[in-house]
């Protein structure tokens, strides 16, 4: 019963159009100011701060700088030119190029909308230039930039390792395998929906240009392999990556390419600030709101209730994801995150699902809530840059949706797909 107040509650708050945040707070205050509970209500500033001054959260606003900068000081820019030099000539072109170069990307802020309003932008203009369709190019834009947040470093993944507690490095080599396969499902996608519109293909381009786009990218290609290498070479901690990531990504910019002048400076650090505040505010607001839900016992019940339901770990795992793929559908994916890991990780735990696995599950499920209406962050923020209605855009989505949809199927029934790669570097 008390289970389904809360999320009455909620559901109700969310459904006014009250910011996540908000509601989340809300929530929780009017859950005890109701039951006349006051002096719990003095722990809200307390557990609101605790919720934020984790040492692994540092590495958000590191990661949307340097993802910020790298948009902005023509890194994306060379990477773009490196993949059209790679895969330009194969079936959809273009298309094919903007996978991989967001492949690339990825490993290097981590968040999908940074690539998808960064890099999207040189997408987007490059294949208009070359006159492709609208509905296509927009379709594999918003399609490809979900890789980053599964493609290591990944935001998501330090989220949600802040609150699990459950190691970044090895969420990090979780998100590798998936990441290809996601790389590998769209380009399949963009290769049938090219075949089938009979889309023209240019020729190979002479090993003399693909050398010298591989130059002129090489040291921004390096910047996967510093924070990767950096991590596992004992030189820095995940967080610290975020660190040397905006470092890299700064001199690059400023002293190799001379891109980005100290006065647009002020201008990028804001607009970090500002996505940064975002973010925080609603870790802040589920810091309370995850409390209450372990100080009303509301996992327990949950556990007991879907464990009443079923035992087969098969049909419970199905029901939590079609919850998360539903929840999706109107909360963003950092919302997601903070508010079903406390409600679902003992579930999980309860089955036997390692949580690393399920890390790599929450991370995919929320990709698919970026990419649908009505609160597609990653759609929006495409449709807005390519000027075309979000219904629209929607239904060109539906080939590399399906791809994504193959990729996380393979994640929820395969461990090894998630689970190999950080059992082999760091051991179960």
């Amino acid at each position: 019963m008390v289970t389904f107040i809360i999320l009455l509650i909620l559901v109700l708050l969310i459904g006014l159009g009250l910011p996540v945040a908000v509601s989340l707070g809300l929530t929780a205050v009017g859950f005890y100011a109701l039951q006349g509970d006051m002096r719990i209500l003095s722990m809200l500033p307390q557990r609101m701060f605790s919720a934020t001054t984790g040492f692994t959260l540092l590495a958000i606003p590191f990661f949307i700088l340097a993802g910020n900068l790298m948009n902005t000081g023509g890194i994306t820019h060379r990477i773009f030119r490196f993949a059209d030099a790679c895969v330009g000539h194969v079936r959809g072109g273009l298309g094919q190029v903007n996978v991989l170069a967001s492949l690339l990307f990825s490993g290097m802020s981590g968040a999908a909308v940074a690539d998808a309003a960064g890099l999207g932008q040189v997408e987007l203009k490059a294949m208009a230039d070359k006159g492709y369709d609208p509905d296509f190019s927009a379709a594999i834009t918003a399609a490809s930039s979900t890789i980053g947040p599964v493609f290591p470093p990944s935001i998501p993944f330090v989220l949600y390792s802040s609150i699990t507690g459950v190691s970044v490095s090895k969420l990090f080599l979780a998100g590798v395998v998936p990441g290809l396969l996601m790389a590998l499902a769209l380009m399949a996608a963009v290769w049938i929906v090219a075949w089938l519109h009979k889309m023209p293909r240019r020729d190979h381009i002479a090993w003399r240009e693909i050398g010298a786009s591989f130059i002129d990218a090489a040291l921004s290609l390096l910047t996967p392999i510093i924070i990767i290498a950096g991590i596992f070479g004992g030189l820095f901690t995940p967080t610290e990556a975020g660190v040397a990531a905006s470092a890299y990504a700064l001199i690059l910019s400023m002293l190799v390419y001379r891109e980005i002048k100290p006065s647009q400076l002020p201008l990028i650090l804001w607009e970090t600030l500002q996505h940064t505040i975002r973010v925080m505010f609603v870790i802040a607001a589920a810091g309370f709101f995850g409390w209450m839900l372990v100080h009303q016992r509301v996992p327990n019940q949950l556990v007991t209730s879907m464990l009443e339901l079923s035992e087969n770990p098969a049909v419970l795992m199905a029901i939590v994801v079609l919850v998360l793929l539903i929840l999706g559908l109107f909360l963003e994916g950092i919302a997601v995150i903070v508010l079903t890991v406390p409600l679902f990780l003992p579930v999980m735990t309860e089955i036997g699902v390692d949580p690393v696995q399920f890390g790599v599950i929450m991370i995919m499920c929320s990709m698919v809530g970026l990419l649908t209406p009505p609160v597609g962050m990653v759609l929006f923020a495409v449709s807005s840059v390519a000027g075309m209605s979000v219904g629209r855009l929607s239904k060109a989505l539906m080939p590399y949706l399906l791809g994504i949809a193959f990729v996380l199927l393979l994640v929820v029934t395969v461990p090894a797909v998630s689970v190999w790669l950080p059992n082999l570097v760091m051991g179960p």
